[in-house]
């Protein structure tokens, strides 16, 4: 149970301002000398007509690099290892992310390294004319580290003996990390609502809501009771189709975020978002089984982007 109530009460207001301004934004229509009358055309038609003109512009796609930390609420890990006769869960455990330092973020922008630091991917295109509403696919890039030498407590059987008793995390014992990384990739609905200054020109500046859902593609890194989980090299066996890949499909997720976005250029433009995220981790690969729980995130992501 999470136990951080200004967490969830900036989450639910969060979420309700993401609802709020999202019929806002998508009702908006065309100006209205370019629809069409009802002689000429069924309302559907002219719906469909809007859309196509839409989707015909030029800067109707947008794409974005960022960089973010990450906050995660106390969650219970359990673990399974049936043929080491082990079947436990280490509860409330406190997890943190890893922040790269300035340079190492900005050297792996040049190498275009999108796995070393936290960064966070946005590519959407506008689906309206007014560019209020848009169709994203998003990648964070985050981190997750159990925070180790604290103290958690411990139920379940283990080399099957009943246990329940306090432990210490410790690098020998229980270092569980999604370090390189916790995946979160996501389609997104976008909402823009404008809030000052001259529409779709520099010095414009949007309120950004966002909600979607996704799937978890995480590294998994971790040492259980004195055993060290092994899926060889980052360049064998890369993605998604055995239990010994580098990166694995482990789990869903889904998120809302809220924001500022404000156009520097025509065409530039940089984003500051508040993020709350649900993510359930499934078969988590361990030495000689799986581990699942779940994760409530909050991220800050600051970012800038162009239109094309």
């Amino acid at each position: 149970m999470i136990n951080l109530p200004a967490f969830s009460m900036r989450a639910g207001a969060l979420i309700a301002a993401s609802l709020f301004f999202a019929p806002v934004a998508w009702g908006q229509t065309a100006n209205p000398s370019t629809a069409a009358s009802p002689a000429s055309a069924s309302p559907q038609s002219a719906e469909r007509a809007k859309i196509d003109r839409a989707l015909k512009e030029d800067g109707n796609w947008y794409f974005s690099w960022g960089y973010s930390r990450q906050q995660y609420a106390p969650t219970n890990i359990h673990v399974s290892q049936p043929s080491l006769g082990n079947d436990f869960t280490v509860n409330q455990v406190a997890g943190s992310d890893f922040p790269s330092s300035i340079p190492d973020t900005l050297s792996s922008l040049v190498r275009l390294d999108l796995t070393n630091p936290q960064e966070n991917v946005r590519v959407g295109r506008f689906m309206n004319p007014e560019k209020t509403f848009a169709i994203e696919f998003s990648l964070d890039h985050s981190k997750y580290n159990i925070d180790l030498n604290q103290t958690a407590r411990v139920s379940g059987t283990i080399n099957n003996q009943p246990y329940n008793a306090d432990m210490v995390l410790n690098a020998q014992n229980f270092n569980y990390t999604l370090h390189n990384g916790l995946n979160h990739i996501m389609l997104n609905a976008v909402w823009l609502q404008h809030l000052y200054g001259p529409e779709q020109q520099p010095g414009d500046l949007q309120l950004i809501s966002r909600a979607g859902a996704g799937i978890l593609l995480p590294h998994a890194e971790n040492t259980i009771l004195g055993n060290t989980n092994e899926v060889g090299p980052k360049n064998e066996n890369v993605c998604c189709s055995s239990s010994k890949d580098w990166w694995q499909v482990n789990g869903w997720t889904a998120g809302v975020e809220v924001g500022l976005r404000y156009r520097v250029y025509k065409t530039i433009y940089v984003e500051l978002t508040q993020k709350f995220a649900y993510g359930a981790l499934k078969g988590v690969p361990v030495y000689k089984g799986t581990a699942d729980h779940n994760l409530w995130m909050s991220e800050q992501v600051f970012s800038a982007g162009f239109l094309f």
